[in-house]
């Protein structure tokens, strides 16, 4: 079987990598009407701005009380082909180009009126909505962005189709289309999603299905706003009833598509998605889990602490690839306590000679990743912002467990006794509640423009 693969460079940077952003709004109300893509109904979606931290909330303007259903998976249910969400009795359908549209442009917050069940089709893709959201402006509102950072693995497999997000400085998304038709060849393609690259290459892209499944929802009464101008049409054979806009114009919608199902996330996403035949049931899935992750997360933390993610981790703190072994900080209260984790996996370069066949991570660097949370306790404090903390001693370590790919390290540092230029913290690291090691570490805190220990960290 041959294959169309093409991957697509992103002609800005990653967005939100100079740091997070505010969040934003459209500057004043659009609106636009047409036909519904599966129940052909006509509907007119006006489109306003939302409050800070709101979300995107649809409101059904034809139902008593006007009826609001905020954008989030767990108002998500389970309807054929497309995103649908509800809320009590009121249901909103085929919501994901809109969503797309406003994920793929960075807007956050918006109040989507709709006089029916069923937001309009247009030609298919998102383009009509990344014009209409375009034509309003955009506002940038007096709050920061929450990013949802991927820091380990997270993924969901089913009959023969999966999805996964892998940790990324950025959003980037990869997705593998393959019909178990052999006429029909298989796609590829990759794009790093900036606003630049997803107005350019993905929003035009136009929902698709076989001849013999379109066929099959007009049976079910569905597809009665579908034609050949606003849904690509597949034949066995391999052949389209209408001219493509890109090549892999097929896979190119499946991209929009996972983009608007992120939206149900409630907030922007950093992570490299890969993809193999997934669809909404999949997308929502990993949604879910990813939701599940970080509510986790968010709940270990004691009021009053912050989080870090990798990209701050990074400003904090001079080490790199391969020797930067801490992925998140799910906790620091000040300069006294600091939660960190490690997540171990078979690639780690350590694991190449430590010990094949029979892979253990070093004590030694179980003691440098401790070392390492507490730098970046100690470090993002205003007090010893810009200096550098060197190991100079450790005292009392006891090894308990071997850590092996697959493990999730825990790490807690507290400071016992912190002064201008030395300090010292006692470190545990745990696997599943489990001691793996702990011990008390020792070090200095120098100014970048000296010189340190000559064995020093």
């Amino acid at each position: 079987m041959s294959t169309n693969e093409t991957t697509a460079t992103a002609p800005a940077a990653p967005r939100g990598a100079a740091g997070p952003r505010r969040q934003r709004t459209i500057a004043r109300p659009t609106e636009m009407t047409g036909k519904g893509l599966h129940l052909g109904l006509d509907t007119t979606v006006r489109v306003k701005p939302g409050e800070p931290g709101s979300g995107v909330v649809f409101v059904r303007t034809d139902i008593p009380g006007y009826a609001r259903i905020p954008a989030h998976v767990r108002n998500r249910v389970s309807i054929q082909r497309r995103t649908a969400l509800r809320r009590g009795e009121a249901e909103v359908h085929t919501t994901e180009h809109l969503l797309s549209a406003a994920y793929g442009l960075g807007l956050d917050n918006l109040e989507v009126e709709l006089d029916g069940p069923e937001l309009p089709g247009a030609d298919g893709s998102a383009r009509p909505f990344v014009q209409l959201l375009r034509d309003a402006g955009v506002h940038e509102q007096d709050a920061p962005v929450r990013e949802v950072v991927i820091a380990e693995p997270v993924g969901i497999t089913q009959n023969g189709s999966s999805i996964v997000a892998l940790p990324y400085d950025g959003l980037r998304i990869s997705y593998t289309l393959d019909y178990p038709v052999a006429s029909i060849p298989s796609m590829h393609y990759s794009v790093e999603i900036t606003e630049g690259t997803y107005e350019q290459d993905v929003a035009s892209a136009r929902t698709f299905c076989l001849r013999r499944e379109a066929d099959a929802l007009l049976a079910a009464g569905l597809g009665k706003g579908a034609n050949t101008e606003n849904t690509v049409v597949i034949h066995d054979d391999g052949k389209f009833e209408s001219p493509l806009r890109f090549p892999e114009e097929p896979v190119r919608h499946k991209i929009l598509d996972i983009l608007g199902d992120l939206a149900l996330l409630g907030a922007p996403l950093r992570a490299h998605i890969i993809a193999v035949k997934s669809g909404h049931e999949l997308n929502a899935a990993l949604v879910q889990k990813i939701v599940d992750r970080d509510e986790e997360l968010l709940a270990e933390q004691p009021e009053g602490a912050v989080a870090l993610d990798i990209r701050e981790i990074t400003r904090i703190l001079p080490h790199r690839y391969p020797f930067l072994l801490v992925d998140r900080i799910i906790e620091i209260q000040g300069a006294h306590r600091a939660v960190g984790v490690k997540n171990v996996t078979f690639n780690e370069p350590f694991f190449q000679g430590h010990f094949p066949g029979q892979p253990v991570m070093p004590g030694v660097l179980l003691i440098e990743a401790a070392a390492q949370v507490t730098g970046a306790m100690l470090l993002g404090s205003r007090e010893h912002a810009g200096k550098l903390a060197y190991l100079i001693g450790v005292d009392g370590f006891k090894f308990r467990k071997t850590v092996v790919p697959g493990d999730r390290v825990v790490i807690e540092s507290e400071a016992l006794k912190i002064r201008e230029r030395t300090g010292q913290a006692r470190v545990k690291a745990t696997v599943d509640n489990h001691v793996v090691c702990e011990g008390t570490i020792k070090f200095m805190l120098i100014d970048t423009s000296q010189p340190g220990p000559a064995d020093g960290d």
